[in-house]
């Protein structure tokens, strides 16, 4: 072989060898980033998972009696809905069951709504005027169930308040189940608080961890404890919102803009204790309202519960 053509040769293996490589480096560079991205993309999804979630204990009745109550329909078709007008078992203290058909009509209740029964209810509207039966016929033949809020005459003490009524659909019937949120009093607010001091007291470290447990004894509904660590400005328990944790009183502000835990801090290194009326976000309710809320100073820490005002 001639000096020429192993030049040619050699030159032709050395181009090869260098495609390959270049193949070679942009797969394994492929696979690094799918590699690395891969645990960003699980963390982003368990942060999902694990963030906790706590039905209060009316909503927790409220979704019991309603799969009572579509059990029933599945199992006896459309008579089934008579049972809930005089059957003990689908009401539940203040909960009761109702039904109405996707036309509109108006077919049974176990409670105060009895009235409407054999009307057609798709104007009916709520205190304020808002047509929630026509929201919930128009969820449940497009979703099949779902969930509606409005004002409604609560019963307890006949009062205009917030209602949340979920439902099913069973063929041509809405089968549903409401509830009112339920929402502290003072007192319980009050109660609360001397409870969180004495547990601070007892052992500060258990009493912490206690406080940040979302299913445990220091969060119950709308009532739940927060404290503050006064020399750092810090927060290091909320039952409500736990990635407040950590985060300064001056990064966080009420829903209208105002440093609201900043104000509280400087009231409590002034007076120990006392209380204070803001904007916040009601965890049951999902929504910005008037919370007042009760503090005291113990060990340089600001240990506070509110309740939300009606």
């Amino acid at each position: 072989m001639s000096a020429s053509v192993k030049e040619f040769v050699q030159r032709m293996i050395n181009q090869h060898r260098i495609v390959i490589f270049a193949i070679i480096t942009v797969i394994s560079g492929a696979a690094s980033a799918n590699t690395s991205s891969q645990p960003a993309t699980e963390m982003v999804e368990e942060s999902g998972i694990i963030k906790p979630h706590k039905m209060a204990e009316d909503e927790q009745r409220a979704v019991k009696l309603l799969n009572l109550a579509v059990e029933n329909v599945k199992e006896k078709g459309p008579d089934g809905v008579n049972d809930f007008s005089q059957k003990a078992e689908f009401t539940d203290r203040e909960l009761y069951v109702f039904a109405l058909r996707v036309d509109g009509r108006f077919l049974a209740s176990g409670g105060s709504s009895s009235v409407l029964v054999g009307d057609t209810v798709l104007d009916t509207t709520d205190v304020f005027g808002k047509p929630f039966f026509r929201e919930m016929i128009e969820k449940a033949v497009n979703d099949g169930g779902g969930m509606v809020e409005y004002h409604w005459t609560n019963p307890t003490d006949s009062q205009g308040e917030p209602k949340r009524t979920m439902f099913k659909r069973v063929g041509d019937i809405i089968v549903a189940v409401g509830y009112y949120p339920s929402r502290a009093t003072s007192f319980q607010a009050r109660k609360f608080l001397d409870d969180a001091v004495k547990a601070m007291v007892t052992n500060e470290g258990e009493a912490l961890k206690a406080f940040n447990q979302p299913d445990g004894n220091f969060v119950k509904n709308d009532l739940y404890v927060f404290v503050l660590d006064m020399k750092k400005g810090t927060f290091i328990a909320h039952g409500s919102t736990p990635s407040l944790i950590g985060q300064s009183h001056n990064e966080v502000f009420s829903p209208d803009g105002k440093a609201v835990i900043t104000k509280m801090l400087n009231q409590a290194k002034e007076e120990g204790k006392g209380e204070l009326t803001y904007l916040w976000e009601n965890p049951t309710t999902g929504k910005a309202e008037a919370k007042h809320t009760y503090y005291r100073v113990l060990d340089n820490k600001l240990v506070g519960v509110g309740y939300y005002q009606r």
